[in-house]
């Protein structure tokens, strides 16, 4: 049996388009946003999702809603755990003010290795990591489970979330490397026998390309 699990990137956004940090805090999807998250739910329409987890965050619950428009029976949880990373009092301000303080190219392996205090008095690495290894778990453990209901057969979840926070999650995964991910993108994990592997990262089916989608490389 194997365990699928389709995580999806949020819509762009208001502060996406404007290149300002959005972790903790939210802000709506732009026209652009909402017409690639349109194209995305059209590309999932004939996946056999078995059910859905969501961030609690407004622009991963509304990407979310329409992805199950073409699902319209499929349950599913919203954790707060799935949220993304807090940048603090850099949140709202624009991505090159943080630059200027900490390259993204030093703070995104700080926040991986769990080494990174927190920017702006925000989410500190550890904890972050710590949140998002044990959401990915119970998921996991949920719908792994060969004893279970279902046993026998192959099963596919779904996963809305944010550009760190399903990063870093691949990123527990394979350590080495990193791609950034596009808002709506469509990255695809598959667990056999408790074994995951990253079988795409990124795919940029609502055509968004790097706006928004700032590299995180990962030292190896």
């Amino acid at each position: 049996m194997t365990l699928t699990l389709t995580l999806v990137r949020h819509g762009q956004t208001v502060l996406n388009a404007r290149r300002h940090l959005q972790g903790a805090c939210d802000s709506p999807l732009t026209r652009t946003g909402r017409a690639g998250v349109r194209v995305t739910a059209q590309h999932l329409a004939r996946h056999d999702f078995d059910t859905a987890y969501s961030s609690p965050q407004g622009r991963a619950v509304l990407t979310a809603m329409e992805i199950l428009r073409h699902h319209p029976d499929l349950p599913i949880t919203v954790d707060a755990d799935l949220r993304e990373l807090s940048f603090g009092s850099f949140e709202r301000r624009p991505e090159h003010e943080l630059d200027g303080v900490v390259p993204w190219s030093v703070l995104v392996p700080a926040v991986l290795a769990g080494t990174h205090p927190g920017v702006g008095g925000g989410e500190p690495g550890a904890e972050f990591m710590a949140r998002v290894r044990g959401v990915f778990g119970r998921i996991v453990a949920a719908h792994d489970d060969a004893s279970g209901p279902g046993a026998g057969r192959d099963r596919n979840v779904l996963v809305v979330g944010h550009g760190l926070t399903l990063g870093a999650y691949l990123a527990t995964i394979d350590p080495t490397g990193l791609a950034a991910l596009p808002n709506a993108s469509v990255s695809t994990v598959e667990v056999t026998d408790g074994v995951a592997r990253v079988v795409a990262v990124g795919v940029d089916v609502a055509g968004h390309g790097a706006v928004a989608a700032r590299p995180a490389p990962v030292s190896a």
